[in-house]
């Protein structure tokens, strides 16, 4: 073989390595179908595990750690000041997630998935040329696009500079300045502020609309907002960044907006205003899929896109741009490939922000319900009227589920409080089934637990 000139052959090719690539090829293998994940990156795992999700929760579980500690002193046990290993921080991190690639290179092996690495582009509907690789060509019968998504940068704004972090260079974390700017209100730029405000950064958050998480109801934000009123040094809304300037090792940003200076200097400047989708680079005109006026790929009901034997998954197609989206659509597409009666049509999928406290919710929104002028009334309760969360001194939470007035069919639950995220599954669940509150409420909930304000709250709504 030369390098450079091999053309291998597949019956799927899969252009993406992250959770929805990777589960849409081993579910595909394990139908018997040949599968090639071709990935830019030499590891499997995608921004999701290698630059995003994993990284941050687990720099965020470190965090936890630190306020657990300072919270102990008020029940009698005094930690001290803890003292940060900054580099030993760093590397728990890179062993998360060095043990995790592990993890899906040893599938690949187990269910005989061959990983490709390299950069796609298509070369017609049966072909794609491979740049930074060490083939040329792959010849494929089927193709799925799982390339995922990106950081959106500040347009004739934002500058190149080491001060000035993206994601993923901040879960990098090199160092922990003295102040940080978060450029975007949203679940990315609260998490990242939340963990630099616990290592040690003064954070300010800087963003445009007139509240931090526009997409989540108020009530279930109100906990959330409390606590970063201490954890971060000052909260701009209606506040935008128009300029962005280096000087002498530190950023100044141009600022516009109600009570703040017209501008400021900062360490170091996060810049994390949401994602855009990676159809750009991939010459999809070529072979005739189509993308939308937002740069999502097109795609019907079973992920086909306008290009017969191509589909797409993932951050890549549209929102909401999550992983646990991404994998369920790649198992059911590669069901679906196989010949299997498969359909992606869930009632509702899950969001979560893991903050301290954390967020999370399910089907409808108060906002969306609105919206969407469904007759629906609300029940919610403190979680100050839970003994667990009293003999956890973790008040700060609350459940609330929102149903239909004359059927009592739930339309959506949301909760925030600690480990909010682990227990929306059973929310997610219900809204699945199709349950009434009287199902929840008659479900028997282990006790002392924050679960059990589930059945609390559904017992308010009635048989």
């Amino acid at each position: 073989m030369v390098v450079g000139e091999f053309t291998q052959e597949t019956d799927l090719l899969v252009i993406g390595g992250g959770p929805g690539g990777y589960h849409a090829a081993f579910q595909a293998a394990q139908h018997g179908i040949e599968t090639i994940i071709l990935e830019r990156m030499p590891v499997l795992g995608g921004v999701c595990l290698q630059r995003g999700c994993i990284p941050s929760k687990t720099y965020l579980s470190i965090v936890e750690l630190i306020h657990a500690a300072a919270g102990a002193k008020e029940k009698g046990i005094d930690f001290g000041k803890p003292k940060i290993d900054i580099d030993a921080v760093r590397a728990w991190k890179e062993g998360v997630i060095n043990k995790l690639s592990a993890g899906l290179a040893s599938q690949c092996k187990k269910f005989g998935v061959e990983l490709v690495r390299g950069t796609a582009r298509f070369e017609n509907s049966k072909h794609v040329v491979i740049q930074d690789g060490d083939i040329a060509r792959i010849k494929f019968r089927r193709a799925i696009i799982a390339t995922g998504s990106r950081a959106i940068r500040l347009r004739d704004i934002q500058i190149d500079s080491p001060h000035v972090l993206t994601a993923r260079t901040a879960l990098a974390m090199k160092d922990i300045p003295k102040t940080l700017a978060v450029i975007g209100g949203g679940y990315i730029g609260l998490e990242l502020g939340q963990v630099y405000a616990g290592l040690g950064s003064k954070v300010t958050v800087i963003e445009m609309t007139p509240t931090l998480l526009p997409g989540a109801d108020r009530d279930l934000c109100r906990p959330l907002f409390k606590r970063l009123e201490s954890d971060f040094a000052q909260i701009c809304v209606e506040t935008r960044v128009v300029s962005m300037k280096e000087t002498k090792g530190s950023i100044t940003l141009g600022i516009e907006g109600k009570h703040v200076p017209k501008s400021k200097k900062f360490d170091k400047v996060l810049v994390a205003v949401g994602r855009v989708p990676n159809a750009q680079d991939l010459d999809l005109d070529k072979v005739g899929v189509q993308i939308n006026e937002q740069g999502f790929i097109k795609v019907d009901t079973g992920f086909a896109t306008t290009a017969a034997n191509i589909f797409a998954i993932g951050d890549v197609i549209g929102n909401p741009m999550l992983a646990h989206k991404a994998l369920h659509e790649g198992t059911v597409l590669a069901d679906r490939l196989a010949g299997k009666d498969a359909v992606f049509e869930p009632r509702a999928i899950p969001a979560v922000v893991f903050t301290d406290p954390e967020i999370a919710w399910a089907g409808v929104t108060e906002t969306e319900a609105k919206q969407q002028g469904l007759d629906y009334a609300i029940k919610k309760m403190p979680w100050s009227a839970s003994g667990r969360a009293v003999a956890l001194g973790r008040t700060d939470g609350l459940t609330k589920m929102i149903y239909d007035k004359s059927s009592h069919r739930l339309l959506g639950v949301g909760i925030s409080g600690i480990h909010a995220g682990e227990m929306i599954a059973e929310a997610v669940l219900a809204l699945e089934m199709g349950a009434v509150g009287y199902d929840v409420a008659s479900t028997i909930h282990p006790h002392p637990t924050l679960s059990e304000m589930m059945s609390d709250v559904a017992h308010m709504i009635g048989a």
